[in-house]
């Protein structure tokens, strides 16, 4: 290992001038911001696959499989109680969907199926019609079809291969909605819109353009709320007017930040971070030890014995080579990591970096670490 020493000097330089920054991109109003209430509904249910080839749940190590089947055969007229099943045919299982905004009675929507027992894999097997709750309980969805599992298992006797997950299959368009989730959109007498990321200066911008349209429709509530509502001179409900404003451009204004993820040493930045004038150094002390034993062998016709006898090679490198790397001109990070990339310094003393650089109060950005 080297020890490497680098210096990077940035001199008191003047911040980058907002005009030589880029704008901004601009974006949809619908796809920055969420509407209040308008959202979609997690469903729960419980069920049972069958026409599995014997990789379904060990009735005895799942009772409650047991117990499913013979609530569902009673259902059907079969009086099975007081038997013993020994059936790996079939794998009690959990089902989830998620119900979109607006969903009407009729309507399908897909569904996962995912094992709860000790099955091996839901490979073509079939969900016997389920009802899906919400949290309220009531039923809002019936599944059934087959499943379509992308993951597979195959093993021998001597060895085995697996290949993604079998205990997961979705069944697409498996679930038809019974219930609507009630909404009067239509009577309501304003609408708020809350944005995806909160910021004072978009919810503003949001506001503006809104009232550059209609004017007097719309007023900032929070970082994250704007209220728009019929203003004197629109003739329609909010719905209307929605409808007109959602595909209005509006430039998005976040605060700097990078976010960090130490594990697999990936680094994400902002355009807007910026770093007052400051002075790194980066390095490391190596110390390579090496055995390397010899045999030492007595002379002819003596009474010696054969040994080993140690060599040791001691190396130290305490990077007196090192370069010496200066960036200057505007004080960017994209500056700074395009100095540290020709220094050669990896992703993860980047982070270290980043990360003594925000401890010494010179970078001007949140830094999140996941």
């Amino acid at each position: 290992m080297r020890r490497i020493l680098t210096l990077l000097a940035i001199g008191a330089i003047g911040l980058t001038p907002l005009s030589a920054l880029a704008r901004p991109a601009s974006h949809r109003i619908k796809d920055i911001v969420d509407i209040e209430n308008v959202r979609s509904n997690q469903l729960v249910g419980y069920g049972l696959v069958v026409g599995l080839a014997g990789t379904g749940d060990r009735i005895r190590n799942a009772p409650f499989t047991e117990e499913s089947m013979q609530a569902m055969l009673e259902r059907m007229g079969v009086n099975v109680r007081g038997t013993q099943m020994k059936t790996q045919n079939v794998a009690a299982v959990s089902i989830t969907a998620t119900m979109p905004a607006f969903a009407r009675a009729g309507s399908r929507i897909d569904v996962t199926v995912s094992a709860l027992g000790d099955s091996t894999s839901l490979q073509g097997g079939t969900l016997i019609a389920s009802s899906l709750r919400a949290l309220d309980g009531q039923i809002y969805a019936v599944a059934q079809g087959p499943l379509a599992v992308s993951g597979f298992q195959a093993r021998g006797a001597a060895a085995s291969i697996t290949r993604g997950v079998s205990t997961s299959g979705r069944i697409a368009d498996g679930a038809i909605i019974e219930r609507e989730v009630p909404y009067a959109l239509r009577s309501a007498q304003t609408l708020k819109l809350a944005l995806k990321n909160p910021d004072f200066t978009t919810a503003n911008m949001i506001a503006a353009a809104i009232n550059g349209r209609f004017t007097g429709t719309a007023k900032v509530l929070d970082p994250a709320t704007v209220e728009i509502g019929p203003g004197s001179g629109f003739q329609g409900s909010v719905v209307d007017l929605m409808a007109m404003v959602e595909n209005l451009p509006v430039s998005v204004d976040q605060p700097a930040r990078i976010v960090i993820n130490e594990a697999s040493g990936t680094v994400v930045m902002g355009a807007d971070v910026r770093i007052s004038p400051v002075a790194i150094a980066q390095g490391g002390l190596t110390i390579s030890v090496t055995e390397t034993p010899m045999v030492s062998q007595p002379g002819p016709f003596s009474n010696g014995q054969t040994t080993t006898v140690p060599r040791t090679s001691i190396g130290v490198d305490d990077g007196s080579g090192a370069s010496l790397g200066t960036l200057g001109g505007e004080t960017s990070l994209a500056s700074l990591v395009t100095g540290l990339n020709a220094l050669g310094v990896s992703p993860r003393d980047l982070i270290t970096i980043l990360q003594a650089i925000k401890s010494a109060g010179a970078l001007q950005a949140d830094i999140e670490v996941q």
